[in-house]
């Protein structure tokens, strides 16, 4: 068949490593040279016909219907991918579909995309986070870390940038699971309040305040950010931690602008976020089935917007690799529930997860992907520590 045709003669400009690839009429070929990365086998001769309508999407969806299997580590595929450019993009050529036209995300769809990712049960998420259900990049001193360390590491180092007194403001944007804010009340004595636009999020964050008794020290409100900024109140702190993925295409000045009106004079704002190399279009697959909506902003695009609100640019500092070493755990946590993912999800799901969790190692570990930590005061601040020593302290 002439898409089958097409498919190998792609695969053949593998020049790093090597992909083994059985097809349904139990053919086998083996592309590349050197190590195997993994064996893919396609069940079914649509599988190549929808990769070659859309590549990411069509790959994507083979494997969550069971149309494709990969036999190794799953992570391999993206590096494949990434070792080998072109021959990724020769079959990306094989696309008959203009790109996707790159649309501004709507504040209005805002609430039902975040409630798409994360209101998909706290039980969900128990099963492969850590026990304070910290859902971001952890923070390893070193490799043997547990997760468990790395999440109480990551708030630590998240607050030592807030640079906190007892009783001070701190507005935490996109809370999650409410971890950020009660460190922060137990440790600084601080006055938290959080939002988030995830119903599950905001019911199991309001029960453990409420569980420590902190209900007098922080407060969480299901509300969006652009909403809350026309409120006339103001923080000494502001921190986002895993949100800014979800602002959207064409939002990115809004968040600024909203953050500017929130922070007081010579406060500290810490933007904890996913960036990409480049202002890149999202990927469909990721955005049909996992992230609706998000976007990945480039290191320029945020530090290109900043000042335009007033912010000083104050640190710096990528955690890619510590993203890498936390999606490895998750995935690993969720492969050893598989029984209970398709229990109560189907095999579909399971598989769907599989492969974002994989795929996002793959991208922090080999690929393009970055974990930013941003630091801005609002304004000029000359009273600020001159070193960084206070973050090892």
């Amino acid at each position: 068949m002439l898409e089958k045709s097409l498919l190998n003669r792609a695969l053949r400009l593998i020049r790093v490593g090597s992909l083994r690839v059985t097809y349904w009429t139990g053919e086998t070929i083996t592309c590349g040279s050197g190590d195997e990365y993994f064996h893919l086998t396609i069940h079914k001769a649509r599988a190549i016909r929808a990769m070659i309508r859309n590549m990411t999407l069509g790959f994507g969806e083979s494997y969550m219907n069971g149309d494709i299997d990969i036999e190794g580590d799953m992570a391999m595929v993206g590096r494949l991918a990434t070792d080998n450019k072109r021959a990724m993009g020769s079959l990306s050529r094989l696309s008959k579909l203009a790109p996707p036209k790159l649309k501004a995300n709507k504040k209005r769809k805002q609430a039902s995309q975040i409630q798409h990712h994360y209101d998909l049960g706290n039980d969900f998420y128990k099963l492969w986070l850590d026990e304070s259900m910290t859902y971001s990049c952890a923070y390893f001193k070193t490799p043997q870390d547990t997760l468990e360390q790395a999440q109480i590491q990551k708030l630590d180092h998240i607050l030592k940038k807030l640079q906190l007194r007892p009783d001070m403001k701190l507005l935490d944007i996109g809370s999650g699971w409410g971890q950020l804010l009660i460190k922060a009340a137990q440790d600084y004595g601080i006055r938290g309040y959080g939002i988030t636009l995830s119903e599950e999020q905001f019911k199991l964050s309001t029960a453990r305040i409420k569980e420590l008794g902190l209900e007098d020290k922080i407060t969480i409100e299901l509300v969006n950010y652009q909403d809350l900024a026309k409120r006339d109140i103001a923080y000494d702190r502001v921190v986002s931690v895993g949100m800014f993925e979800h602002v959207g295409r064409g939002n990115h000045k809004k968040y600024f602008k909203s953050v500017k009106t929130l922070l007081k004079p010579g406060g500290i704002t810490v933007l904890h976020t996913i960036t990409n190399q480049t202002d890149a279009s999202s990927d469909p697959w990721i955005d049909r089935y996992i992230f609706p909506g998000g976007f990945l902003p480039s290191v320029k695009t945020v530090v290109s917007i900043s000042p335009k609100y007033d912010f000083q640019l104050l640190d710096y500092e990528n955690l890619r690799l510590h993203y890498a070493m936390t999606l490895h755990e998750w995935r690993m946590r969720y492969e050893k529930n598989e029984e209970k993912v398709v229990e109560a999800y189907g095999e579909k799901f399971y598989r769907m997860w599989r492969l974002y969790l994989a795929g996002s190692e793959s991208g922090f570990r080999w690929d393009d992907l970055g974990l930013s930590q941003f630091v801005f005061s609002k304004g000029i601040d000359n009273d600020l520590p001159l070193t960084r020593e206070h973050l090892y302290r």
